[in-house]
């Protein structure tokens, strides 16, 4: 099967202070999307003094020279429009979808924080409350809630730009102080560390003439990021294990894998997917229908884009059964991956999906613009989002082969053990 071709328009600009900007001219859309990400996330952060990256999710929206605080949410709902950020590894991103006609209110929003943010000791200390009661209650008080920092301790070194999650520690949030953060946010908050997509049913030169009146006079600085640091495939199966309260155990198998920018993140991508995308895959088929050896089972990348990524098949134990008759069974279907391959119908039915759910995400104007930025930011490459399909479908059974044998092969493992503390 073919995949079907894109076509969205997009016409990419530089500003004169370094600013990217994508306008993306969709006439159908029912709204205008602003998306601008920042190349600045936890990676980017300095031992002792991390969580900094996540906390300017917050900050952003504490009020700048002529917007006071939480007046950036205010305005944008007032008119019907919606804001909202997230922090990963590697960037920070900021959107906002409004009606059509409001994006130069955007856009002044925009520019107003990113020239003129306020970050008084008053708003500094509220919102890093804010962030220490989301660490209690998404990381430190729930089931499960240490799995990604312990995924991270058995796969990165300490001192790894991936070492630590973005969310920080609470004894660096204890220290951390305004000074710090205003100093973070003269380090990597500047126009040329940015890219900015706009979607919708936006003019292209008239959304081009705003950008450079609200962003275009920002000035621009020198922006110190963390560099790649690739690392080698584990050897000797490390292994992590630990008890805690929990409703069922857990076994995770991990692998280092090649960086997002890489061809090979794509090709690992789709094994992963034969492996156990959806319940027709191999290992929910095996492990969750035939022998129900494991309740649930899924696989996924970190899509890690500094040198190295990271891997994850992870399978729930089902009552009555052990992690370690678990564990076996996944080492197992993986190395039959790697001997065997797929077959043309695992690759036609990953594609479908693959399809599904890409076309899904396009078809929203706000998630459009994201991953235009996605792409413009990590590959430099805003285009392939017409081209990805293609991409996808160009990869063959011996390309998911190959793939599996070097980077998933079973002796290149880490394992994580999360085993469930009996009730007493």
């Amino acid at each position: 099967m073919s995949p079907i071709e894109l076509d969205y328009r997009l016409s990419r600009h530089t500003l004169d202070n370094g600013m990217h900007v994508v306008i993306n001219h969709d006439p159908t859309a029912p709204g205008e999307a602003l998306n601008i990400w920042y190349r600045v996330g936890s990676a980017d952060e300095q031992p002792g003094a991390t969580g900094f990256a996540h906390l300017f999710e917050h900050l952003m929206f504490t009020g700048s020279a002529q917007v006071a605080a939480s007046e950036h949410l205010s305005l944008l709902e007032s008119i019907g429009g919606s804001a909202n950020a997230t922090t990963s590894f590697d960037r920070t991103n900021y959107f906002e979808t409004v009606p059509p006609g409001a994006l130069d209110l955007a856009l002044w929003l925009e520019g107003d924080r990113l020239g003129s943010l306020t970050i008084s000791d008053e708003s500094f200390a509220t919102q890093r409350e804010v962030v220490k009661e989301e660490k209690r209650q998404r990381y430190d008080n729930v089931p499960y809630g240490d799995l990604q920092d312990l995924m991270i301790e058995l796969n990165f070194p300490q001192d790894h730009p991936y070492g630590h999650l973005p969310i920080g520690s609470m004894a660096d949030l204890d220290a951390a102080t305004p000074d710090q953060a205003r100093a973070f946010f003269a380090r990597f908050y500047r126009p040329n560390n940015a890219f900015l997509t706009l979607s919708g049913p936006v003019d292209p030169q008239q959304a081009l003439a705003s950008v450079r009146r609200y962003l275009g006079d920002l000035d621009p600085g020198p922006v110190d990021r963390q560099p790649s640091r690739g690392l080698p495939r584990h050897e000797g199966v490390p292994t992590l294990e630990v008890t805690r309260p929990a409703p069922s155990s857990m076994v995770h198998l991990c692998w280092r894998t090649p960086a997002y920018a890489e061809r090979d993140h794509l090709v690992v991508e789709q094994a992963l997917a034969v492996l156990a995308s959806g319940q027709s895959s191999r290992l929910p088929d095996l492990l969750v229908r035939q022998t129900q050896i494991a309740d649930s089972v899924g696989a996924g990348d970190f899509s890690l884009s500094r040198g190295v990524s990271l891997a994850v098949l992870s399978a729930r134990v089902a009552p009555g059964h052990s992690t370690e008759e678990v564990s076996e069974a996944l080492v197992s279907e993986v190395a039959r991956l790697c001997d065997e391959g797929p077959d043309q119908a695992e690759i036609d039915r990953i594609n479908a999906g693959f399809d599904r759910s890409w076309l899904s995400r396009l078809a929203s104007v706000d998630e459009r613009a994201d991953e235009i930025s996605s792409m413009g930011c990590l590959l430099d490459d805003p285009g392939q989002i017409n081209t990805l399909l293609g991409t996808i479908h160009a990869i063959t059974a011996e390309d998911i082969t190959a793939a599996a044998r070097h980077w998933l092969a079973p002796e290149h493992r880490s394992v994580l053990i999360y085993n469930a503390q009996e009730a007493r």
